[in-house]
Formats: structure tokens, C-alpha cells, sequence
């Protein structure tokens, strides 16, 4: 049997607690529900209403957990008019949200995660650093990506790690106490300038040939930028996992409009990015490197 990821899917009233709204239409979105905030896994997202004019729901990654206050933020940029009209809504505002879904990323042995995001991708990426901070036996770097302003005041790293003293940061990564530069061809003060994909070969030349057995890429963002991710981890030999963005109906596995055709051991197969996915093995996806 195929195996789909179904089981953490429930339907929940949220209450919205915060909404802030930062340049070039992004938004980040902190809603209430306890049950949300302790079954999600990073790289999963939710589907959730944006009015009460449009019936169609948007599948949103969800960025990071509070478990304790129960919790769960959501990063998403103004595309159309659903991201529209939820832009609008207030907080103390219902909404209909189903969730969490799908296969998120999973944590392997490779002590070294290179978390790479761009974009709207950006926010499963800095679920992982959330869910391995603090966690010793990790030694994770990120690289974040951006062509228009970060949706966050970009910060001077005081961290140890590569280029850490060089590169603006996250805050809420600093805080966090996990490295991580920033990319981006806009020429921002403190940006690493050039694509995601150039920082992180950076990165993985100054390690060791030792510590680069020891790393796995993990990544999120448009598919031009996860193809060049999967090459470069080709190139290293390296694994390496990639969360795929797909235009989404349902959202739960049964109008199969989201589907991409990947590898497997029998030959190629279409497999539904929202329950079969979001995460594939990059290769699986993305292996024309010729």
C-alpha cells in the first residue's frame, strides 16, 4: 500500500492572535490552536479559509510552534486574491483551518543539516532550525534567500560558524542560537550577494572532506531554485530532501491536482505533493543534470 500522511489531519477553529505585515506583500500570521501546535513536523503545512467570500482554502507552511501557549506562526506573501483577502483579516478573527498535512522532513544521522529556503520557503527551513536548536549532536547552517526585502530587520550574527561575523541574520535564528546568512543579487547591506545556492557551496567548501560526510541538505523554495539545490547536493554527493511548492485544490489527497511525477525503485510514478509530499528525496525530482 501507498503510503500517504493523514493521520495528524483535523479541522480546527483558530483564533487569530497576531498578524504583521512587512514590505513586498509579505505577512506573517500567529494563530491559536493547541492541537496544531503539538502534532506539527516541520516541513508539513495547513489549509486554511481567507474570508467569508472565498470558498477555496490556501495551503500555508507553517514557520514555527509554541507548544506550550499553543500556537502556530504562518509566513505567506499577497500572490492573488485569496492571499488578498487574508491579509485583511484582524486579529480576533476566526478561521477554518485544516491541518497540519503531509510528509514533513525527516532528521537523519548527518550530524551537519544545511537548511537552505527561498522565498515563501523560507518558513519549513526555520521549522527545523526550531525543532533541532539546543539539540548538540546537530551542527546545522542556513542560508536564507530573498528578492525583495526579508519579511524580518535583518541582524549582525555575534554566532561562531561559517562567515557568522560576515553575514546579517534572522534575529529569531540568532535567538535561537543557530548560524545562518542571508542571499540575495539585491544588494541589501549585510546580504551575501548572489544566489542561495552560491553561499551554500561556499559553505560546503570550507568544511572538511570528514564533515562533509556528514551533511544533508534540507530545502525549500521555487522549484528553478530547488533544482539548482538538487544539483549542487549531486555534485557533492551529498542527500539531500526538498519540500516542492504546487498549486493545490483539496489539499488532502483526493483531487490528485497537485501531483508531480517522481522516481521510484518500479519506475516513474505521479505522486500528490500535498499527501505524498510536500518532502521528496531531491533526486527522486529533480535528476536531469546532463
Amino acid at each position: 500500500m501507498v503510503e500517504t500522511y493523514r493521520d495528524t489531519i483535523s479541522v480546527n477553529d483558530c483564533q487569530i492572535l497576531a498578524h504583521y505585515q512587512f514590505e513586498a506583500g509579505q505577512c506573517i500570521l500567529t494563530l491559536e490552536s493547541k492541537e496544531i501546535a503539538e502534532s506539527t513536523c516541520p516541513g508539513q503545512f495547513v489549509h486554511l479559509s481567507v474570508s467569508g467570500i472565498l470558498s477555496m482554502r490556501r495551503p500555508i507552511s507553517v514557520m514555527s510552534v509554541d507548544k506550550e501557549n499553543g500556537t502556530f506562526d504562518l509566513l505567506y506573501k499577497i500572490v492573488g486574491e485569496g492571499t488578498r483577502q487574508l491579509a485583511d483579516r484582524k486579529i480576533g478573527d476566526i478561521l477554518s483551518v485544516i491541518g497540519p498535512i503531509g510528509k514533513g522532513f525527516e532528521m537523519t544521522d548527518n550530524k551537519i543539516p544545511l537548511l537552505i529556503g527561498g522565498g515563501v520557503g523560507m518558513p519549513p527551513i526555520i521549522a527545523i532550525a526550531q525543532e533541532i536548536k539546543g539539540n548538540a549532536y546537530y551542527s546545522p547552517y542556513v542560508v536564507l534567500g530573498s528578492e525583495v526585502p526579508f519579511p524580518f530587520v535583518t541582524v549582525e550574527s555575534r554566532l561562531e560558524g561559517f562567515s557568522s561575523a560576515k553575514f546579517h541574520t534572522m534575529p529569531l535564528l540568532e535567538e535561537w542560537g543557530v548560524p545562518c546568512g542571508l542571499a540575495s543579487l539585491q544588494n541589501f547591506e549585510g546580504v551575501y550577494e548572489g544566489y542561495v545556492t552560491g553561499l551554500a557551496r561556499e559553505f560546503l567548501d570550507s568544511l572538511s572532506k570528514d564533515d562533509l560526510k556528514n551533511v544533508e541538505i534540507y530545502s525549500c523554495g521555487p522549484n528553478a531554485m530547488l533544482e539548482s539545490v538538487s544539483k549542487l547536493a549531486y555534485e557533492y554527493n551529498l542527500p539531500c530532501q526538498v519540500s516542492l511548492e504546487e498549486f493545490m485544490a483539496c489539499a488532502v489527497g483526493g483531487c490528485a491536482g497537485c501531483v508531480v511525477e517522481v522516481q521510484t525503485e518500479n519506475g516513474p510514478a505521479m505522486k500528490r505533493v500535498c499527501v505524498d509530499g510536500p518532502v521528496f528525496e531531491a533526486q527522486s525530482v529533480f535528476n536531469d543534470f546532463g
